[in-house]
């Protein structure tokens, strides 16, 4: 077993190093472990098979749908009209359009499930704003990537649909509810970062904005934040499943940039060639990501790494301390949705024998691979938001470094803490 597990491992980091995609390099490693072990005809057909059946899942139907969606709501007007709101809501603080960039990307994000999209479209916007009013490029684009992280976590969520698939069939209503509170105290921690770093600058109030004002905008607003009311509420009272719910998500989308005038025929193919693009590279590397899981678990590895974590230590706090840290190290080097499919069915065993909540893994996981996600040298939010500010990784680091601790600071708080993501989903029970 030692011999494949070293194929397997090698092949795949060579694979990386000398840079072939994540999927391919993924389904070649599991090809080169199967073929120590069966003949190559067999080690093929293995792989192959093990991949379709990885895509053989309603569950899955979601992630194109809210893909889908979030596209639209990113061409659709729907981000200025959440800016708008929270310009009106805070934009008066000394350093308001900071606070506004962590509330749009988080309501943004939110909605339509994406990080990316929520990076590109509220960088897009506010970034030339902020330079025009004197900010720094390198700090706005520090808070917009960070915070864009926190859609991943407050739902709809693609990757807690991918955690819920790759945990067993975890409840994908409880993993959404788990969600809100995590997110948005990611947002506020990131958000009182900020007003340490507004106080040091000595930035002035902002616009001052009048009653009348908060409500016309949140009226403009209240069609697109009404989605996630129509989302989460129709699959936590069991009106529909979450797959259901992405195809209402863009349908309702659909309607509302209707409403808002800013689609035409031309930006909707722009949008269905782009979802489709995007909807390609997730499924493959789902497809792979499953055949790899199912390779580790022919080869025994979950029961080997099970027995190594727990001869290491009884406790579940360090047992929790190592699982952060190696966590934190993979998602630096793989993306978010090959991360959790690969190694959920290797720690998640570990989790359920120290008596820890599958919901509660699974909102710890996801936001470790966020902090990834802003992180060289895989991060590809972290590369979006750099390329919207038009600035360089180099020049970014610096004002990350704080925000990176804050993250894990709430990261120990929510691991240490089960209460913060089992609360809403106890309640609702």
């Amino acid at each position: 077993m030692m011999l494949e597990v070293l194929i397997l491992v090698i092949s795949f980091i060579i694979l990386l190093s000398i840079g072939v995609p994540v999927a391919w390099s993924i389904g070649i490693s599991c090809v080169l472990t199967m073929l120590v072990s069966i003949d190559s005809m067999a080690a093929y057909t293995t792989v192959a098979q093990r991949m379709a059946t990885g895509l053989d899942s309603f569950s899955l139907l979601a992630i194109p749908f809210f893909i889908l969606a979030g596209q639209i709501m990113n061409q659709g007007g729907i981000a200025t009209k959440l800016i708008d709101f929270a310009k009106a809501l805070i934009g008066a603080l000394p350093g308001g359009l900071i606070y506004v960039n962590v509330i749009a990307a988080m309501l943004f994000g939110a909605i339509s499930g994406s990080a990316v999209a929520a990076t590109s479209a509220i960088g897009g916007i506010l970034g030339p704003r902020m330079e025009k009013e004197n900010y720094s490029k390198e700090f706005g684009a520090a808070i917009n990537v960070t915070a864009s992280t926190t859609g991943l976590v407050i739902p709809p969520s693609n990757v807690l649909i991918v955690y819920s698939l790759a945990s067993g069939g975890v409840s994908i209503a409880s993993l959404f509810l788990a969600g809100y509170i995590p997110g948005i105290l990611m947002g506020l921690a990131l958000m009182l970062t900020a007003a340490f770093w507004i106080k040091k600058k000595k930035y002035p109030p902002g616009e001052s904005s009048s009653f009348k004002r908060i409500m016309f905008t949140f009226l403009d607003a209240f069609p697109s934040l009404f989605l996630l009311i129509v989302v989460i509420g129709g699959i936590v009272s069991g009106i529909f499943t979450a797959t259901e719910a992405s195809a209402i998500a863009v349908l309702y989308t659909l309607i509302l940039s209707g409403i808002y005038r800013q689609l035409n025929m031309k930006k909707l193919y722009n949008i269905f060639l782009s979802s489709v693009g995007t909807t390609a590279i997730v499924m493959l590397l789902i497809a792979t990501s499953m055949s790899m899981s199912w390779v580790m678990s022919f080869e025994n590895i979950p029961q080997s790494v099970s027995e190594v974590l727990l001869g290491l230590s009884d406790n579940k706090f360090v047992i929790l301390l190592i699982i952060n840290l190696l966590l934190l190290f993979v998602g630096t080097f793989m993306d978010m949705t090959p991360a959790i499919l690969i190694f959920t069915p290797i720690f998640l065993p570990v989790m359920e024998s120290l008596g820890i909540d599958p919901v509660h893994f699974g909102i710890i996981m996801v936001m470790n691979l966020c902090v990834g996600l802003c992180t060289p040298p895989v991060g590809s939010v972290l590369f979006i938001g750099v390329s919207v500010a038009k600035t360089s990784i180099q020049k970014i680091i610096k004002p990350l470094l704080p925000l990176y601790i804050v993250m894990a600071i709430v990261l120990l708080l929510i691991t240490f803490i089960p209460a913060i993501s089992l609360w809403l989903p106890a309640l609702f029970e």
